[in-house]
This record gives C-alpha cells, sequence and structure tokens, in this order.
C-alpha cells in the first residue's frame, strides 16, 4: 500500500504536494485505531449525498429514512454543493469582471457574511459590487441600514471575530475596514501570483481576525474562482468541528495529527466504501477531497452527539442546534467550469429534469 504523509504533524498545516513523503508500509507507523462512529462517518457521507441528488432530482421529502439526518441540519457531503457555496460560485464568483483583483473582492466580500441574503441587500442598495468603485463608507451605511431593520447580517455556519484592531463599534464596520486594508496593499494581486494554496492561506492568514480555519475556508473559496487552480488534495487545515469529529472517530493516534487523520481519510475512501458494502455515488466523477472530509468530520462530530451521545466527552456539546427545514434547491447544479463537471450534469427543461450519462 502506497500513503503520502506530511513530514511531520507540527509541519502539516504548512505542507504542499510537494512536501508529502510516500511511504511503502505502515509498520513504520501504526494507523489510528477507529470507534464506531469512524463506522457512522462512512454511511453518513453516502447518505447525505444521496440526499443531495434525491433533492435536485426532484424527489418530494421526506428524502431519507434516518432520523437524524431528516430532523437536523447537516452540509453535503461535497462542500462545493451546498446552497451558500452554489451561490457564490455561479452567483459572485463567476457573475462580474473576472480579473483577480474582481473575484477576490466579490469572493471575500460575500464571505466575510457567507448570507445570501445580506449580499443581495447589498446589491441592491449600491448596485454591482466592484473592487474598483468601492467605497467603504457605502457599504458602512448599506450595511448599518439594514442592521437597524433588525436583519441578521451574519450567517450561522461559522462564527466570524470582530476586527476590533481596525475598527470599533458594529462589527460590519470592521469587516468594512479590513477589505479597505486588503485593496489597499493590493492581496488580490499577491494571491494571484501564490505559488501554492498553501501560500493564499499563509497570506489570510496574516491579516486581523482570519484565524486557521477562517483563511483555509477562504482560500478554498478563492481557489474556486479562475485566476486560481491549485489542486484541493495538496493542502488542508481541520477546524474545531472537524477536532471534535476526529476525536470522536479514533483512538490511539500516536502522534497523528487531525491533518493526517484527514488525508489519510481521503485517500482510503473507495476502499472504505467497498469494505461496508456502500455504494458512493460520487460527483459526477469527483472524489471526495480533503475539504470535503474536513467538513465531514465537522457533521459527524454533530450527527454522534445525538446518535452516538456515548462518545460525547464531559462537559461537551451533546445537542444539535439547527433543525432542517426544507427550503428550495437548486434547479441544476454548477461547479467551477475548470472542474469539467457542469456539461455532465442534470438539466431541466419544461419542468422536466434529466440526468446526462456520465
Amino acid at each position: 500500500m502506497t500513503f503520502t504523509l506530511p513530514k511531520s504533524s507540527r509541519e502539516a498545516i504548512h505542507s504542499t504536494a510537494s512536501d508529502w513523503l510516500t511511504i511503502s508500509s505502515w509498520q513504520r507507523r501504526p494507523e489510528p485505531r477507529p470507534t464506531v462512529v469512524f463506522d457512522a462517518y462512512w454511511r453518513f457521507a453516502a447518505e447525505r449525498q444521496a440526499i443531495f441528488f434525491r433533492r435536485i432530482e426532484g424527489a418530494p421529502p421526506p428524502w431519507t429514512d434516518d432520523d437524524v439526518l431528516r430532523d437536523f441540519k447537516f452540509t453535503n457531503a461535497y462542500r462545493a454543493s451546498d446552497r451558500t457555496s452554489q451561490y457564490l460560485i455561479r452567483h459572485v464568483i463567476y457573475e462580474g469582471a473576472q480579473t483577480p483583483q474582481e473575484t477576490f473582492f466579490r469572493t471575500i466580500m460575500f464571505k466575510f457574511f457567507n448570507r445570501i441574503e445580506t449580499w443581495e441587500t447589498l446589491t441592491s442598495a449600491i448596485g454591482s459590487l466592484s473592487a474598483t468603485g468601492f467605497e467603504p463608507e457605502r457599504y458602512r451605511r448599506a450595511l448599518t441600514s439594514l442592521q437597524a431593520r433588525g436583519r441578521q447580517l451574519y450567517s450561522a455556519a461559522y462564527i466570524m471575530p470582530p476586527v476590533s484592531s481596525l475598527a470599533a463599534g458594529a462589527k460590519h464596520v470592521g469587516h468594512i475596514e479590513l477589505m479597505a486594508k486588503m485593496l489597499r496593499e493590493e492581496l488580490a494581486e499577491k494571491i494571484a501570483a501564490a505559488a501554492s494554496l498553501s501560500d493564499v492561506y499563509q497570506m489570510l492568514l496574516a491579516y486581523p481576525s482570519l484565524g486557521r480555519f477562517l483563511a483555509f475556508q477562504f482560500a478554498i473559496d478563492l481557489n474556486y474562482g479562475p485566476n486560481l487552480n491549485f489542486d484541493e488534495d495538496a493542502f488542508v487545515v481541520a477546524g474545531p468541528g472537524a477536532h471534535e469529529g476526529i476525536a470522536k472517530c479514533f483512538v490511539d493516534r500516536d502522534g497523528w495529527s487531525d491533518e493526517d487523520i484527514i488525508r489519510w481519510t481521503t485517500d482510503r475512501q473507495d476502499s472504505e466504501f467497498a469494505q461496508r458494502g456502500i455504494d458512493f455515488r460520487d460527483l459526477w466523477g469527483r472524489r471526495l477531497k480533503p475539504i470535503d472530509s474536513q467538513n465531514l468530520f465537522c457533521e459527524i462530530a454533530k450527527y454522534a452527539r445525538v446518535a452516538h451521545p456515548g462518545f460525547t466527552p464531559p462537559g461537551g456539546r451533546s445537542r444539535i442546534k439547527q433543525r432542517f427545514a426544507a427550503r428550495p434547491s437548486v434547479s441544476q447544479a454548477w461547479y467551477p467550469p475548470k472542474w469539467g463537471l457542469n456539461a455532465s450534469i442534470s438539466v431541466r427543461k419544461d419542468d422536466e429534469l434529466t440526468l446526462a450519462q456520465v
């Protein structure tokens, strides 16, 4: 068996594709010992992906017999398939000028809030959102007005910390100042010249309030765009949710970092599904990537709170906060054109959905 492994756990979050060592035997490093939650990880991934296909193919709810998946909100098996990511890719990144500065501006401005309604309200108030015409005061006024009307500015998907070092007062004021700082310092152009996804991450990490989790997530979002094309297999950073999930999935890790585990899991996906007799329907030929495995560990952490409560440590989170409520699905999934998936994806004609042969 051949596997790629980071030079060390300490260096794992700074690795690029050339940094990975190839070994031919696991006798030199014992594999982590899985728990029953790791078995649930693969079944969750397959069923969540099946729900995705049932929804876009027009099947009526409920889309699953799994009580936990039916009652609570979970992200898709593939990060890029989530409703917000789909909107970002199709209507933010690939609508408008495709220069490095403009795609960077739209992507990061959207991700500061990560909320479709906030983006659309800003667009209604200001017009086409552009780095060239960026006037911080107009954005501040528009967002302050929205907040004064009792509207939520930020998504609940993850916490966006305030940028207190740049601006006092409302959180959105700090994020507008942060964008102004990024534009002044030509961050978009520097990222466009980056040599690796790890370099993009490091550039973002240098900015106030963008910790490891957000810097990595933003790097992945920028990599969806037309001006970057790094292999997602080359780099991953585990977030706090993934850390919780990995801790529930494994015991006796023998020094393996979260990033080691994510890469190991991603590489083993075919054999893990096969040995459980699971027919996993991938994303039109695209395998799960480390970013997807990272997200799945976060989701299995939540799933296990209900399905496997015995793995919740004392004082740990024992509930899933967000319950599922059916929302309109995208009528046709759409991914970065460079992935080469869109020609094979289902098309809708006269309200009849047909799937292309792949």
